[in-house]
């Protein structure tokens, strides 16, 4: 193993971010806490070790000397040979504690038997704990613009988990949603040495290139009713004003650098339609799920259920 809230909703309408425009489960939810700010106490720089199980707020100091903080939740009857390990990215303008709460991760992680670890992106309002974003590439926010090294970042992040649980280097998986989600993408491409499949909602391909070292399976989620990132590409309904690029272009940049071959099998069941490349370089695979009537907010539905589908893809794919 190696080393390891209703004050300022004004200010999540109006300052640039990634992939939000109004307030919206996974970029602002209305689960946010009474305090003013995005449960913001100073952090300690020193981090604790993580626990043997339940949950706790940590913090690390990055090479750039950013202080980053990140939430980690560890369920019990973990595999002590090894557990799987999520990193789960909120959507531009929230926060970890926020994902946390909104996505269904936790629920998930105590079925399933794996970690979640959310860590909190780089702020731009008063402080570095305001609207917060990720460095996806084209977006979002103040990360972006401060050419924040966030893929170093959750590289450092996994060190630092690793240092107190066996985790499963063949299941190091990311999720993400909107901001979150590009960022998912970035880390397909950018930290396939260690990530080996991301499922995500609502994203896209941020960056000009995408080499990975190793094929990574990735599944992308997407509203057919999503315009703050719209399926057709462009600039969508939220404040962002970044042109986004289409969907399809995404998903062909994604499938070549996953050495997929031929035409993705395609099927529907419901509002679900699945489009999948399952014949991409060792053993990898590309999906798409389009949820007709879906919009950009994170998907709790009756019939569909954006975490459990995320975590069902994630644990089908591990690295060979």
């Amino acid at each position: 193993m190696k080393p390891l809230r209703t004050a300022l909703l004004l200010a999540l309408l109006i300052v640039p971010v990634g992939c939000g425009g109004r307030l919206r489960s996974g970029d602002a939810t209305t689960t946010l806490p009474s305090a003013t700010t995005p449960d913001t106490a100073t952090p300690d720089t020193a981090t604790p070790d993580v626990p043997v199980e339940g949950r706790f707020d940590g913090s690390l100091v990055t090479d750039d000397g950013r202080t980053r903080t990140y939430h980690v939740y560890v369920p019990a009857d973990l595999d002590p040979a090894g557990s799987p390990l999520l990193v789960a990215l909120h959507g531009g303008t929230g926060w970890g504690l926020q994902y946390e709460r909104s996505s269904g991760f936790d629920d998930m992680a105590a079925r399933e038997g794996f970690i979640v670890v959310y860590p909190d992106g780089v702020g731009g309002g008063a402080s570095e704990t305001d609207n917060r974003t990720w460095n996806a590439g084209i977006c979002c926010g103040a990360a972006a613009r401060k050419d924040v090294d966030d893929v170093a970042f959750v590289d450092q992040l996994i060190d630092v988990i690793e240092d107190s649980h066996a985790i499963d280097p063949t299941r190091v998986f990311a999720a993400g949603h909107s901001n979150g989600g590009f960022m998912a993408y970035r880390l397909a491409c950018e930290l396939s040495d260690r990530i080996v499949a991301v499922g995500l909602q609502a994203g896209g391909l941020g960056v000009n290139t995408c080499a990975p070292s190793q094929p990574v399976s990735l599944l992308h989620i997407h509203g057919t009713a999503d315009t703050n990132v719209p399926i057709a590409g462009g600039r969508g309904s939220g404040v962002s004003q970044v042109a986004f690029p289409p969907l399809a272009e995404s998903l062909a940049t994604a499938t070549a650098a996953m050495g997929c071959d031929g035409e993705p099998d395609e099927s529907k069941d419901g509002r679900v339609t699945t489009k999948s490349w399952g014949s991409c370089a060792d053993d990898a695979t590309v999906e798409l799920q389009l949820i007709d009537g879906a919009t950009h907010t994170w998907i709790r539905d009756a019939d569909f259920d954006s975490a459990g589908a995320i975590v069902e893809f994630l644990m089908a794919h591990p690295r060979p």
